[in-house]
C-alpha cells in the first residue's frame, strides 16, 4: 500500500502496509514496565454480585473489563506542557495533527558523576547532517544505547535512569522540532528536586504558575517508547496516535513508516 506524500516542498513515498510500532503495550503482568513508584496496571472484569464480566467464567456473554493505570508510569505515553503547569492543559486539545517528518537518532549517554546524560553534543552531532542540508524535521526520536529488549519490562523506580540535559532540550526546541520521543521514563532526572529543566526548556515554560505567551502549547513529549535495533537511524514519517483523554498525558502508539 504505497502512498505519495507531499509535505514542505518535498515529495516522498511510504509503504503504509509496513508500519513500525515503537510503543510498549500496557499489560497487567509483571512484564509491564513501571516508573514513579507505583504498582503494575490492573485489568480485571467488572463484578456485579455473582455476575462476572468474563466469558470464560460462564456468566457473561462479553468480556467487560475495568482498567486502572497511570499514563506516566505504565508505558508509552504522550504529554503536553500541562504536565508541569499550574493551569490545566489537555494533551487531547494540544495535539491536533498526527503525521510528522521525524528523525530517528541513536545516542550513547555520557557519564557525568553518578548520572548518564544525553548532552547537547549527543544531539547536535546526531542531527548534524540533517541540519546542514536544511531538511526540516518536526519530530525527533531518541534511542539510547545500549538498546536491549529487557528495556520493555524495566522497573525504573529509584534507578536513576539516563536523562536529557537542559542544553540538549533547548537545542531541540531551537531546531524547530515540535515533538520529542524518547525511550526513557522521563526527559528529566528522576530525583531533580522538581526542577524539570528539560521539560521546561523544550516547552519554553518560564513560569509554571503564570504561563508565558511564547510557551509551546502545540508541542509534545512522548516517553517510554522502544525502537528495535533493526530499525535504522534516519528519516521516517511518524504517525503519533493517542487515546483521546482530557488529561495532561495519554497512552499513545507512535508508528513509523520508512521514507
Amino acid at each position: 500500500m504505497l502512498a505519495t506524500i507531499q509535505h514542505q516542498n518535498q515529495t516522498f513515498e511510504v509503504d503504509l502496509s509496513k508500519p513500525i510500532d515503537i510503543s510498549i503495550p500496557l499489560t497487567n503482568t509483571d512484564e509491564n514496565p513501571i516508573a514513579w513508584y507505583i504498582e503494575k496496571p490492573v485489568i480485571e472484569p467488572v463484578v456485579f454480585g455473582d455476575w462476572i464480566g468474563k466469558v470464560s467464567e460462564g456468566k457473561s456473554s462479553t468480556n467487560f473489563n475495568n482498567i486502572f493505570f497511570n499514563p506516566h508510569g505504565h508505558g508509552t505515553h504522550t504529554e503536553c506542557l500541562g504536565h508541569i503547569t499550574r493551569e490545566f492543559y489537555s494533551v487531547n486539545q494540544s495535539l491536533k495533527q498526527f503525521f510528522f517528518l521525524a528523525e530517528l537518532i541513536s545516542v550513547v549517554p555520557e557519564r557525568q558523576g553518578e548520572d548518564l546524560v544525553i548532552t547537547l553534543d549527543n544531539i547536535s552531532t546526531a542531527l548534524d547532517l540533517t541540519l546542514k542540508l536544511g531538511i526540516p524535521r518536526e519530530a525527533i526520536i531518541i534511542r539510547t544505547i545500549p538498546n536491549l529488549k529487557p528495556k520493555k519490562q524495566l522497573k525504573y523506580s529509584n534507578t536513576n535512569p539516563p536523562y536529557l540535559n537542559e542544553d540538549a532540550a533547548r537545542f531541540i526546541r531551537e531546531s524547530g522540532i515540535k515533538h520529542l520521543l524518547i525511550d526513557l521514563p522521563s526527559v528529566d532526572k528522576e530525583h531533580d528536586e522538581g526542577k524539570l529543566l528539560a521539560h521546561k526548556a523544550f516547552w519554553n515554560v518560564k513560569d509554571v504558575n503564570n504561563l508565558n505567551a511564547d510557551a509551546r502549547l502545540d508541542c509534545t513529549i512522548t516517553e517510554m517508547i522502544f525502537v528495535p535495533n533493526e530499525v535504522k537511524d534516519g528519516s521516517y514519517l511518524l504517525n503519533l496516535q493517542m487515546a483521546p483523554f482530557e488529561n495532561d498525558a495519554s497512552p499513545s502508539k507512535p508508528i513509523l513508516y520508512k521514507i
